[in-house]
């Protein structure tokens, strides 16, 4: 069976829709037709159920996906990483929000072995603006937390979850409670992170409103981590913020307190789709290989 026809079993497979897979593939509806057809004269069996309205994968499909879909993982692996070794020296420009490289360590130590004179370089990010370096190229690839919702951004393997806190000046009422609640934060004001990066991902670490509905009002504005603190410091807001806050940043001025229930971070790798390339794919699977590290 040739790989092309293996991608088109398997895109069908996950699809369940002719249309839907020729497109995903930029093949016509015949191409497919006659890839999974040929597929089928070759094994004596039917591996869909087609009728006019729906797909479905018969028995023997089922089997076959399971089987082929091992076998392609492990020669798309192949191919990624004997496209980095042939680069020689690849390097990755790796943008990280405040002190997260250092808990990276064991998909970067992974990356390094299996290429040898490949490496990563950090630069860093701020939470106000998370996409333009990669969208103007200043860096290759960043972790932000999920959801990223951009069409031209592809997102990666998760590589990193953890827990939230709440920095709070250390006076605050708030900083002598065992953790707070997401309800808490409609009494206090949080910083704003400004209009550069989507609403959406914004709201997914500093809501606009409470799981009840109350609207937590926003500001002052700050741009970057170090400004959230220091306005914390200052008693002026409160702010939600990743567990990794409150290890790498003892402030005789602020206190962090665990928000009990906030949904878990998830951080992935995030790069744009039209700057795909052999290291690029080389660390996404190596860090997928690895799997993502508990904050």
């Amino acid at each position: 069976m040739e790989l092309r026809d293996i991608e088109i079993f398997l895109t069908l497979a996950e699809e369940l829709h002719f249309g839907r897979t020729a497109e995903r593939l930029h093949v016509s509806q015949a191409r497919v037709s006659q890839a999974i057809s040929k597929q089928e004269r070759r094994i004596g069996a039917a591996l869909f159920d087609r009728t006019s309205r729906r797909v479905a994968l018969t028995p023997v499909g089922r089997r076959l996906r399971e089987d082929l879909q091992q076998a392609h993982d492990l020669l798309q692996a192949g191919l990624a990483r004997a496209e980095a070794a042939g680069l020689g020296a690849g390097r990755v420009r790796l943008g990280v929000i405040g002190t997260l490289g250092y808990e990276l360590r064991p998909h970067l130590d992974a990356f390094r072995r299996r290429y040898p004179g490949s490496d990563v370089q950090f630069t860093e990010v701020v939470g106000s603006d998370p996409f333009t370096s990669l969208r103007t190229g200043e860096t290759d690839v960043n972790v932000l937390w999920l959801p990223v919702a951009e069409p031209d951004l592809t997102v990666g393997p998760t590589v990193a979850t953890g827990g939230r806190v709440l920095a709070v000046p250390v006076d605050h009422p708030l900083a002598a409670r065992g953790s707070v609640s997401l309800e808490d934060l409609a009494d206090h004001h949080v910083a704003d992170l400004g209009p550069d990066a989507p609403e959406y991902w914004i709201d997914s670490m500093v809501p606009t409103r409470t799981p009840l509905g109350r609207r937590i009002p926003r500001g002052p504005a700050a741009h970057t981590f170090h400004e959230i603190l220091s306005l914390v410091a200052a008693g002026v807001c409160v702010h939600p913020l990743g567990v990794l806050a409150a290890r790498y940043n003892s402030h005789p001025g602020i206190a962090f307190v665990p928000i009990h229930d906030a949904p878990d971070l998830r951080l992935a790798l995030i790069w744009r789709s039209t700057a795909d390339s052999p290291t690029i794919r080389a660390l996404t699977q190596t860090a997928a290989d690895v799997g993502p590290v508990s904050l």
